[in-house]
C-alpha cells in the first residue's frame, strides 16, 4: 500500500507544481493531497515536500492561518465549478443528483468566501 501512495503523492506533487505555474489550476488540494500520501508512505519525501518553498507558499497559510490569496481562492472556485458543471451536466435525467451536485457546490462556494480568510499575495 505504500506504493500505492508513493505513486498518488507523486503524481498529485507533479500537477500541484503544474497548478502553481498555469493560472486556471489550483496546486493547493494537489498539494496537500501530495503531503497526506508522503506522510503514509515516505518519511524523507514528506519532510522533504513540508520545506519546500512552494508548500510553505500556498499550504502553510490555509493550514495554520485559515487564509488563502484571493488568486488561489477564485482558482478553486473556478476549477470546482467546472468540474461539478461536468458533472450536472452529465446527470441530466437524474434529478436527486443535480440537486446533491448543486448542494455541494453551494456549500463549497459559501465556505471558501466566508469561512476562508482572503490574505494579501506575499513574495516569499
Amino acid at each position: 500500500m505504500k506504493i500505492v501512495y508513493f505513486i498518488v503523492g507523486v503524481i498529485a506533487l507533479a500537477i500541484g507544481a503544474i497548478g502553481a505555474v498555469l493560472p486556471l489550476l489550483p496546486s493547493f488540494p494537489f498539494l496537500l493531497l501530495s503531503a497526506i500520501c508522503f506522510a503514509k508512505s515516505s518519511r524523507r519525501m514528506h519532510d522533504w515536500l513540508v520545506e519546500t518553498k512552494m508548500y510553505k507558499k500556498v499550504v502553510v497559510p490555509l493550514r495554520d492561518e485559515k487564509k488563502m490569496t484571493l488568486k488561489n481562492k477564485i482558482k478553486i472556485m473556478v476549477l470546482v465549478t467546472a468540474l461539478m458543471s461536468i458533472g450536472f451536466v452529465m446527470m441530466d435525467e437524474v434529478l436527486i443528483g443535480q440537486i446533491v451536485l448543486v448542494c455541494v457546490w453551494l456549500f463549497h462556494m459559501y465556505y471558501f468566501i466566508f469561512k476562508i480568510k482572503t490574505k494579501k499575495a506575499e513574495n516569499l
